[in-house]
């Protein structure tokens, strides 16, 4: 793995970038081979005293992304580290069970030992509990908004009128609004 390390409003230390680097590289015991991949990190601090931390691991069939916000640099890169092993694990249970159906047992990850294995069953199950259709209405954004926020939602799928494709608005954390366009 290739590392790219960026800090916004902080200094990326050598001790920092050690740190990032070691606990990220553990995760390679999950896989068969060590993925040809840059992992994307953006440390950030802020004036009240707090860190972020984004990690994101673009994969060829996966694409690995957390993000944790602590008072302490380290820590927040210890939770980043474990959020990133949760979703993996999850993934490789879900490829697993796909190649058990067809017969094919998949080359990509390391086959857990019992310990690891009562972790990812205790994982939720990935069932699709509720299935839901309706007509895509064109509108602009705005108006996409304005139907999540009367609706009480988090997201609202919708087809652009301008550019007739499909895109999703959604609420962030922060209480603003993204846009997810499709191609």
């Amino acid at each position: 793995m290739n590392f790219n390390i960026r800090g916004e409003n902080i200094e990326v230390t050598p001790a920092i970038r050690e740190y990032v680097e070691k606990k990220i590289a553990k995760l390679e015991r999950y896989f068969t081979e060590t993925p040809e991949s840059t992992v994307h990190v953006n440390l950030k601090t802020y004036q009240d005293k707090t860190s972020k931390v984004e990690v994101t691991i673009p994969m060829p069939n996966l694409v690995l992304r957390a993000e944790e916000v602590h008072d302490d640099m380290y820590a927040a890169i210890d939770l980043i580290t474990d959020k990133l092993e949760r979703q993996i694990r999850k993934h490789k249970t879900k490829v697993n069970r796909k190649f058990r159906e067809k017969g094919n047992i998949p080359a990509m990850f390391v086959t857990l030992d019992e310990s690891e294995r009562t972790v990812v069953d205790e994982d939720q199950d990935l069932e699709v509990v509720r299935q839901k259709s309706f007509d895509l209405k064109p509108m602009d954004s705005e108006e996409a908004i304005l139907q999540m926020n009367m609706l009480g939602h988090s997201f609202y799928v919708f087809t652009n009128a301008e550019t007739s494709l499909t895109n999703v608005v959604y609420k962030r954390k922060d209480g603003r609004y993204g846009l997810i366009e499709a191609q």
